[in-house]
């Protein structure tokens, strides 16, 4: 057994039973999430473990985090939105989540290359420098739009090296994952969340940026201003963020934050 919000259950994913939580015999409307692609495989995997233990149905619309939040701002009709720690903070600043913000999982940002580079050419990252020169030396190299790819232009320009790889760096549209511009070589090297990298063909993961240049993204969830039935929605928050559900995480590329 394990325990959630005091009730025992037997959902791996640590959500309470059906029981618990339905009183009526008339089906729940669906709780509406919005999230950035990042979140889109652990957020699946959790809110099926939430509907079929609780009987509250969920869907979920992931998207580029910058499109996720301009349609948040714009009053879109959402119950539970789930970015980046720092996007999710403007919303609030905005006044557009009416809950408090809860985190619910740690991404890291790791290096990857096309499964099809010869390994003996395959970059070493072990260290900050290494990793400078990986990236001096990469034919195009490509990051996202969301919170690892500021931080990688923030490094970037750090290591005096902005100006000097501009016209190499490829910058897929928000929703595009940089897995397909590795997997079809356009690119030489990406940078990209774990979780969106795990089983994708044709690319080639080595692994986290050293510990000194380490890029890690809080994701946290929260009810909307929007939302039709805040009760629902905040208990769907409290189940995402829950250390019952970090078994789940981590089988997706993240961590349960600390």
């Amino acid at each position: 057994y394990l325990s959630f919000m005091g009730v025992k259950t037997h959902s791996k994913c640590g959500f309470p039973q059906r029981s618990s939580f339905m009183t009526s015999p008339h089906p729940l409307p669906a709780i509406r999430v919005l999230s950035s692609m990042a979140t889109k495989a652990v957020l699946a995997d959790l809110c099926r473990a939430y509907t079929d233990v609780t009987g509250q149905a969920v869907t979920v619309e992931s998207v580029g985090g910058v499109d996720a939040a301009n349609r948040v701002m714009a009053d879109e009709a959402v119950d539970v939105v789930c970015l980046g720690a720092a996007a999710m903070t403007k919303l609030a600043a905005g006044g557009k989540l009416s809950g408090p913000i809860a985190p619910i999982a740690l991404s890291e940002t790791v290096a990857a290359v096309p499964a099809t580079l010869d390994r003996a050419l395959t970059p070493d990252i072990g260290t900050a420098d290494a990793l400078k020169q990986a990236v001096l030396q990469a034919n195009a190299l490509a990051y996202s739009t969301g919170p690892s790819g500021v931080a990688l232009a923030a490094l970037f320009a750090e290591w005096g090296i902005a100006q000097t790889i501009a016209p190499r760096i490829k910058i897929p549209p928000p929703g595009t994952p940089v897995a397909s511009l590795l997997a079809s070589g356009e690119v030489s090297l990406g940078f990209q969340q774990h979780a969106e990298l795990i089983g994708v063909h044709g690319v080639h993961i080595l692994g986290s940026l050293p510990a000194s240049v380490a890029i890690n993204t809080v994701f946290s969830a929260a009810v909307a201003t929007q939302a039709a039935n805040t009760v629902a929605a905040q208990q769907l928050v409290d189940a995402l963020a829950a250390l019952s559900s970090a078994e789940t995480k981590q089988r997706n590329g993240m961590r349960q934050p600390a």
